[in-house]
């Protein structure tokens, strides 16, 4: 036998494994004790309650959560029955933690700790997020067999209305040309109609490469300022350090002048109208890659924001389901080609509104290392 001593690993104390693992997990987690003072914070709780774990430590969950919170209620059940308990989508908005905080709770005991409880967090907003984009996905699906399906079974036939149409109109009297007009221009609406959903069948892979954000939107606003956004304001925060996103630039084009024309529409009977896009990094965001384990990390963020009247709340979910729109006639297909076009990129795509402005949010993946495509 050989005298070679084995060289052993160093052990690393159980304790800092297990902060390591909780720094690790993406929900804000903190313990509270008996007494109700937090006793832990991991690093995402201290995003969540915007202090750190030191100064959390001084104080009580009661300090931080709305007196009469479902959670509180959470927290004295788990302490009773000695069992975990989920609540969903439990409003804990104050001055302090700020607004629109909704989220799902986790409680559990800590068997080891009589009367200490763990709490987790996952933020309403981003599960949300996650739920309209696979809502999205499925509803483009739909399209996509409904497009084709017109296409085949629709289009030829419509050709025959118009062009019988046109025979008529050569043998029928002033009053009934009207009628042979009407049809045609009602066979040519639909076959416009059908063709734009064509878009959606069109499955063929897509050339993609890393892409500088800012000449495409540099390119999309000066689109817009030479025609339907002339007598708009367009204004800029762009973060000059940001990485490539790995897209097709032709599709990118797509979407932010779908974004912004959406937007001129919006504020163009406004005197003090104003665009604002804006693009920065964002990390933090991940979703999980359909049909593997994989996860992919969104953190570019590219927004279109304007001060128009912005879309109503009982809209907001179903905003980038085909045939859903507010314009008087609108067809409801531009917003779901955006979503789309953003979801087969690996990208979510969502409406807030916030500071009386309606912001289109778009999250993508950083581009591999590799050239960057920024050719206008």
């Amino acid at each position: 036998m050989s005298d070679t001593p084995v060289t052993q690993k160093p052990k690393i104390p159980a304790g800092d494994i297990a902060q390591s693992v909780l720094n690790a997990i993406q929900n804000a987690v903190i313990m509270v004790d008996e007494d109700g003072y937090i006793a832990f914070a991991n690093w995402e709780a201290e995003s969540f309650f915007g202090a750190s774990a030191a100064y959390l430590a001084r104080h009580t969950i009661y300090a931080y959560i709305p007196f009469g919170s479902p959670m509180l209620t959470l927290i004295d059940q788990v302490r009773e029955r000695r069992a975990p308990v989920n609540e969903y989508r439990v409003d804990l908005s104050s001055p302090r933690l700020g607004a629109d905080k909704l989220v799902d709770i986790y409680v559990a005991p800590v068997l080891t700790d009589p009367g200490a409880v763990v709490v987790v967090f996952q933020e309403r907003s981003m599960a949300d997020k996650i739920d309209r984009q696979l809502t999205h996905r499925a509803a483009a699906r739909s399209v996509t067999g409904l497009a084709s399906m017109l296409a085949h079974e629709i289009k030829n036939p419509l050709s025959g209305i118009r062009g019988a149409a046109q025979l008529l109109e050569s043998s029928v009297n002033d009053e009934d040309r009207g009628l042979t007009r009407l049809i045609q221009e009602e066979t040519d609406r639909i076959v416009s109609l059908v063709d734009r959903m064509e878009v959606f069948s069109d499955e063929r892979p897509v050339d993609r490469a890393p892409i500088n954000i800012h000449s495409v939107l540099d390119h999309v606003k000066a689109i817009a300022k030479a025609g339907f956004a002339r007598n708009i304001r367009i204004v800029e925060q762009y973060d000059p350090s940001l990485p490539a996103v790995h897209a097709n630039r032709d599709q990118l084009i797509q979407v932010f002048l779908n974004l912004v024309k959406n937007a001129s529409e919006a504020v163009s009977d406004r005197p003090d109208g104003e665009i604002m896009l804006t693009t920065a990094y964002r990390p933090g965001i991940r979703i999980s890659v359909a049909g593997t384990r994989d996860k992919i990390s969104l953190p570019l963020e590219f927004c279109v924001v304007d001060n128009g009247p912005g879309v109503p709340d009982d809209l907001v979910p179903h905003l980038f389901d085909p045939f859903v729109t507010t314009k008087t006639n609108g067809s409801g297909l531009g917003l779901a080609l955006v979503a789309k076009i953003i979801g087969g990129h690996g990208g979510i795509v969502e409406c807030d509104r916030q500071n009386n402005r309606t912001i289109f949010r778009v999250l993508m993946p950083v581009s591999p290392v590799g050239h960057v495509e920024d050719a206008l």
